[in-house]
């Protein structure tokens, strides 16, 4: 038997899918445009984190699709940047919005009993603060 999960639940989801696939585009653009003083070592960071997001989206896909729900294919608006700086400071608030959203559909799991979804997003806010720890240092350097 599927398990049932609400309306607002996987809305959720979807909207954790397209930000997860906004990020995973937006880095890897990154990963390809940055130049610069340090630009190596920063590119590679935006690649690494970008494939970590990929996999955050399909983790979460696969969870939707268990409540027979379609996931998006749509990201969420992308902010690439044009400096090194302005691509970290967007990097830093996308991180911080899908900290919050994530810490709301862990909230809204448990509260509905669905531990495995809310099992997921504790997983995958921990990389979430990892990637705002990572992109905040870089900043600052």
């Amino acid at each position: 038997m599927v398990q049932k999960a609400s309306a607002k639940l996987t809305g959720m989801l979807n909207e954790a899918i397209a930000r997860e696939l906004q990020v995973s585009i937006q880095y890897m653009w990154q990963h390809v445009m940055a130049i610069g003083l340090h630009s190596a070592a920063i590119s590679d960071v935006f690649e690494e984190v970008a494939i970590e997001e990929m996999k955050h989206a399909e983790k979460i896909a696969e969870r939707l699709f268990y409540f027979n729900e379609i996931p998006t294919t749509k990201p969420a608006p992308i902010e690439v940047g044009k400096s090194i700086k302005d691509m970290l400071r967007f990097d830093v608030k996308a991180e911080e919005e899908a900290i919050t959203m994530y810490k709301q559909i862990i909230e809204l799991a448990a509260k509905e009993g669905d531990s495995t979804t809310r099992l997921l997003f504790e997983e995958i806010l921990s990389d979430e603060e990892d990637h705002h720890d990572k992109f905040t240092t870089l900043l600052e350097e």
